[in-house]
């Protein structure tokens, strides 16, 4: 009888111990996706809500359906799925808890879908602290410079960024203010700068049009996968960014499937031929001869499995209108924290242990019966 009642008491303890692990190894995943969203003027702190165009559906999760409005932010990993033609205006509100962007996300942000974006800004289109993930929809992230003085300015401005899955993106910068250095792309390795280790860019079987004034693409590595450099000729990845044959910084930067055919009357190195089609997106005002242009492909894409980079949260204020960053680099105040990880391993391996344990246990103290 005592070999029973502690065989079902370390039967307990073993149950309770598994609870326990399952609540700390769940920790993570419910804290995961964003703990904020502004949108269309209005902050809001749990998932559940929509308005024209956008749904917030869970916490790592946005919507997008026909939305066309004021900017949009997030503190936390964000996936984005678009559907139709949206787009997004910095916002000028004077109490917007977000920068001079169109989009901005303090954390992972993949946009994926069928649909297309278009994001405008003062000093960048798109912000994302971490990786920026383009999976085969179609983006144009432009940013004027207006205002801008002694910072970068980009049409997309992210740590690390990913364009795969038939992925077109488009991003422009001008910089019209003295001081201010203007780029289509921006990596800066998750805050860390341009020129640090791990500011890189990936293109797998997909289209990037960037344009710069200073640069149309500035980090400090990449790869392509099924992609190749069509401008600048003899284009390759250099110490700040991409370059032309003789080393200089390519102003303009060029990204397309290497298995893709230029259509009629257009060649690799020019864009638009004259009286040709306009871009695959819509451009917010009067284009330019600068602008970028996204050709459609007349020949299928290969597409590959691309992982995505996993970023940690931080515990830094949300951020606000004011952006402090030098000429060549934009300061983003948040820090990743890796513990979750590694905590949630060891409990793992505890747990299993527990579980060994309490078998042999089990097994061992089982009263014999006769004939055994």
């Amino acid at each position: 009888m005592f070999a029973a009642e502690s065989h079902t008491g370390r039967h307990h303890i073993a149950i309770v111990a598994m609870a326990c692990l399952c609540v700390l190894l769940g920790g993570p995943s419910c804290a995961a996706g964003a703990e904020s969203l502004f949108i269309a003027g209005a902050t809001y702190r749990e998932p559940g809500v929509s308005g024209p165009g956008w749904s917030w559906t869970d916490a790592g999760h946005l919507e997008l359906d026909g939305y066309a409005g004021d900017a949009i932010g997030a503190g936390g990993d964000l996936v984005v799925t678009l559907v139709g033609q949206n787009s997004v205006t910095e916002s000028h509100a004077p109490d917007a808890d977000i920068t001079l962007c169109g989009m901005e996300v303090w954390g992972n942000l993949t946009l994926r879908g069928t649909g297309t974006l278009t994001a405008t800004g003062s000093q960048c289109g798109i912000h994302v602290s971490q990786a920026l993930v383009v999976d085969g929809c179609t983006v144009d992230a432009r940013a004027d410079g207006a205002d801008i003085t002694d910072e970068a300015v980009a049409g997309v401005i992210a740590g690390d960024m990913a364009v795969r899955g038939g992925g077109r993106v488009a991003a422009v910068g001008t910089a019209p203010a003295a001081g201010a250095r203007a780029y289509g792309v921006y990596l800066q390795g998750a805050g860390a700068g341009v020129g640090s280790a791990g500011c890189t860019l990936s293109v797998d079987a997909s289209w990037l049009d960037a344009t710069g004034t200073d640069g149309g693409v500035a980090c400090t590595s990449g790869s392509l996968v099924h992609a190749r450099f069509v401008t600048p000729a003899g284009g390759a990845f250099g110490a700040g960014g991409v370059v032309d044959a003789s080393g200089a910084m390519a102003l303009h930067v060029v990204i397309e499937p290497e298995d893709t055919t230029a259509p009629a009357g257009e060649t690799d190195d020019a864009g638009e031929p004259a009286g040709g089609a306009g871009p695959a997106v819509e451009r917010p005002g009067a284009g330019s001869a600068t602008d970028p242009v996204l050709k459609p492909a007349t020949a299928p894409t290969k597409t590959t499995t691309t992982t995505e980079t996993t970023a940690t949260r931080t515990t830094a204020p949300a951020p606000s209108r004011a952006k402090t960053a030098s000429a060549a680099t934009v300061t983003l105040p948040r820090t990743a924290d890796s513990n979750w990880i590694a905590a949630s391993l060891a409990l793992l391996l505890l747990g299993t242990a527990l579980v060994f344990v309490n078998v042999v246990i089990a097994v061992l103290g089982r009263p014999k019966r006769k004939g055994d």
